[in-house]
């Protein structure tokens, strides 16, 4: 009964997400721009997913997710956060039965599980296409403790061997699971209540190797693409600081999650000292009264040490991004925070006559309250725009959210607009290459492209190793007329990244429009070799083939992109002269009558298949 109500709370929470987008948030490298995973699972892809360090992490499990979610649903979001949302309903159906499993509560056990599902810190976890790697990782982290506790139960290698399997499996999801090793002990002291002993570290030191590796890999990947800078930008103190004051925001948004957005921009050096310093002795405060109570409660220092050491991957004592802290990093971690309040409203409120019914009345108030919220905060995440809009409603200076709502309001054509939040954004952080970039392509859209070219040669400036500048600044100067100039660009573009797909099609595009057609062909063919699904690129490959009389081929490429665009009527007339030249007039004609079926006001088809026509009643006549 417990599992069904779960199921249908979630449901009644996230199922409105089947009609929700990508948001340009990070989905866009995961996903729709990824052309890595659009061959759906090959051996390649997974070649590639065991071997890349892409978005700044070593995840392939991850990877192969989404590389799955691609070969079903393709374009269709819905999909993509459907699998989400079964993931979130699996993890919560997984934690309620091991908690019923370790300690013989259901009811608590069920306040957990319900509050891991409906919270609205969770939220993020679940509704960002992006974060699969949290509810996949976190899949596999209950898992690692199911199987972890059937081995305590008789101590038989084979669980042991998978719960360590399962670990590494979460660590391939999502490296922030390096301390469960350290959640295992904490499980060891409650509530499996194992004497402790070296035999219990001993135990773990295999799960710590794996901890190790998988930290180490982190960090080169992290650091080889520049991710770690923000170590530099943040001092040692000013990271210090911040970590305690998100320990305690985490609770304080635990209690009240209001003002909840996608990115909070770090204060830096604007940290409060007060602030810290309120912060800080209210942790060793909690600290010191759960230790005093650890005997008699020994849930409260499991729960609060799982709190504490889980964060410590994501507090920002090693520095990753520029955000302060994110509610993503909530989504396992708040469990320990849960197993204190479960357990300890029975133990440690008085004894009041109606207790039982007063605890009762509080936790569905407690979990409406959490549903109604979430269910509120789900809104935002419909689509790019609602998202940022919101963001920048309960954030101040989020300079990274006006440069990402900005180039969504590009896309859109709301140039003026995006213009505008390109500039604010500039004028809190002038020397962020990202918005001169951002504003570049803007400016170039509008026609502006000398003003567009001043913000390029900034944003080189500011990062002279970053590709897409490269290639956008080459756009504007093709804009501009300048191709050969534009050519030097998009080619120092893919020195920084050889297989960067947007600057081999522009090449190719060029080279076409220079009548350099071998050249093209060239670029168009390393485009399909990185983006095999891209078939946009073949109606230019077919102009190139048929310029240098590879006419089979420019039919093949012809045909291609008819299959995937069936009403693009001047692809169907460039058959149909194709096949016309190879004597095929039958074929020829059935090309040009399909394109004036689409198009009937073709003037040149008509006197094409007028011409056909004439020319097939002579040579019948004869």
């Amino acid at each position: 009964m417990v599992n069904v109500c779960l199921v249908i709370a979630i449901l009644l929470v996230y199922f409105p997400v089947y009609r929700y987008e990508f948001v340009s948030y990070d989905d866009n490298g995961y996903v729709y721009e990824n052309s890595n995973i659009k061959t759906g699972i090959t051996l390649k892809t997974i070649k590639w997913a065991f071997t890349t360090g892409y978005f700044s992490y070593w995840h392939p499990l991850t990877w192969l997710s989404h590389t799955l979610d691609w070969q079903l649903f393709k374009v269709w979001a819905g999909g993509h956060h459907l699998v989400n949302v079964l993931l979130h309903i699996l993890n919560t159906l997984l934690l309620f039965y091991i908690f019923v499993q370790m300690t013989d509560a259901i009811w608590p056990s069920a306040f957990i599980a319900t509050a891991f599902a409906l919270h609205p810190l969770h939220v993020e976890s679940v509704a960002w296409i992006a974060e699969r790697k949290d509810v996949l990782s976190t899949f596999f982290w209950i898992l690692t403790m199911l199987a972890y506790h059937r081995y305590t139960k008789n101590l038989k290698l084979k669980w042991y061997l998978l719960t360590l399997v399962l670990f590494v499996m979460g660590l391939m999801s999502k490296p922030m699971l390096v301390t469960v090793p350290f959640v295992l002990l904490l499980l060891d002291y409650w509530p499996l209540e194992r004497k402790i002993s070296w035999r219990l570290l001993t135990e773990k030191i295999p799960f710590l190797i794996c901890s190790l590796a998988s930290s180490v890999i982190t960090f080169f990947v992290q650091q080889s693409i520049g991710a770690m800078a923000a170590i530099k930008t943040f001092g040692f103190k000013i990271r210090l600081s911040n970590a305690i004051i998100s320990y305690i925001t985490y609770i304080t948004k635990m209690i009240w999650p209001g003002r909840l957005a996608v990115f909070y921009p770090h204060p830096g050096s604007a940290l409060s000292v007060t602030k810290v310093a309120i912060c800080g002795l209210l942790l060793v405060l909690i600290s010191i009264y759960f230790l005093h109570k650890a005997r008699q409660y020994k849930f409260l220092i499991v729960g609060w040490l799982w709190y504490l050491g889980t964060l410590v991957p994501v507090i920002g004592l090693v520095q990753v991004g520029s955000q302060a802290m994110a509610d993503r990093y909530t989504y396992m971690t708040l469990t320990g925070l849960f197993i204190i309040i479960a357990f300890g409203a029975k133990d440690l409120m008085p004894k009041w006559r109606y207790k039982n019914i007063i605890l009762t009345l509080s936790a569905i108030i407690i979990l409406a309250a959490s549903t109604l919220t979430s269910q509120r905060q789900l809104k935002y995440w419909k689509n790019s725009i609602t998202l940022f809009e919101h963001t920048l409603q309960v954030t101040k200076n989020n300079y990274i959210i006006m440069h990402n709502y900005a180039k969504v309001l590009t896309k859109l054509g709301r140039l003026d607009e995006a213009i505008e939040i390109f500039n604010r954004s500039l004028s809190i952080k002038p020397d962020w290459a990202e918005i001169h970039d951002g504003l570049g392509c803007a400016l170039t859209r509008c026609g502006r492209v000398s003003e567009a070219i001043k913000h390029f040669e900034l944003a080189i400036k500011y990062k002279p190793d970053f590709a897409p500048i490269y290639n956008n600044f080459a756009s504007a100067l093709y804009k501009q007329g300048r191709k050969y100039a534009a050519i030097d660009y998009f080619n120092k573009a893919l020195e920084l990244k050889p297989d960067y797909v947007k600057p081999h099609f522009a090449l190719g595009i060029t080279y076409n429009s220079l009548k350099k057609f071998d050249k093209a062909i060239e670029h168009f063919d390393k485009v399909l070799e990185l983006d095999p699904a891209n078939i946009i690129v073949y109606s230019h490959l077919y102009t190139a083939l048929a310029a240098i009389n590879r006419t089979d081929e420019a039919i093949q490429a012809a045909r291609i992109t008819i299959k995937a665009m069936p009403n693009n009527a001047a692809m169907h007339h460039k058959l149909g002269t194709l096949l016309e030249k190879q004597g095929k007039f039958t074929e020829a004609i059935e090309s040009y009558r399909t394109a004036l079926k689409i198009n009937p006001s073709r003037t040149n088809t008509h006197q094409s298949l007028q011409a056909i026509l004439k020319k097939q009643q002579g040579s019948n006549e004869k």
